[in-house]
């Protein structure tokens, strides 16, 4: 009798620290931000990066120092690095106001909807999005001068 007691009191600690640890995994899941700034290190050597935004699913976007993007999706514990080129995607709001969809033309199996914490990390990455689809290079602005009607 003893024994049985013992052996069920085992089996309930082992569910109830495999149920904790699938929990914790999960949870620490979410937030990949420091895998991410090594792996994308790792495939973009040259590329430096300014910035970091996780999505809630795990995705996550890298703002890099001269205006590209760079995205990490999340596959289970392994991540897909993409450089996004000046026009390689484009953008729509989602529904909830929190959320991207992106299209990336280069990479079709990668399309997606990218769901934020707040709606102003959302506004952020789209502002970044909208800063790679612009060249900076070659464009001058000319000197604005005020003429007066006489």
């Amino acid at each position: 009798m003893i024994w049985t007691v013992v052996i069920a009191c085992l089996a309930l600690a082992a569910y109830v620290y495999l149920r904790a640890q699938r929990r914790s995994d999960r949870k620490s899941g979410a937030d990949h931000t420091g895998l991410a700034i090594v792996e994308f290190g790792r495939v973009f050597p040259q590329e430096a990066i300014r910035e970091v935004v996780s999505t809630i699913g795990g995705d996550v976007f890298l703002r890099l120092h001269d205006g590209k993007v760079g995205c990490m999706r999340a596959r289970g514990s392994r991540f897909t690095c993409i450089l996004i080129e000046p026009g390689g995607v484009l953008v729509h709001n989602s529904p909830s106001g929190r959320g991207l969809a992106i299209e990336f033309h280069d990479n079709p199996h990668e399309n997606g909807s990218f769901e934020f914490a707040t709606s102003r990390e959302a506004a952020e990455v789209s502002l970044w999005l909208l800063g790679s689809l612009l060249p900076a290079a070659g464009i001058e602005e000319a000197p604005r001068t005020l003429q007066r009607d006489s």
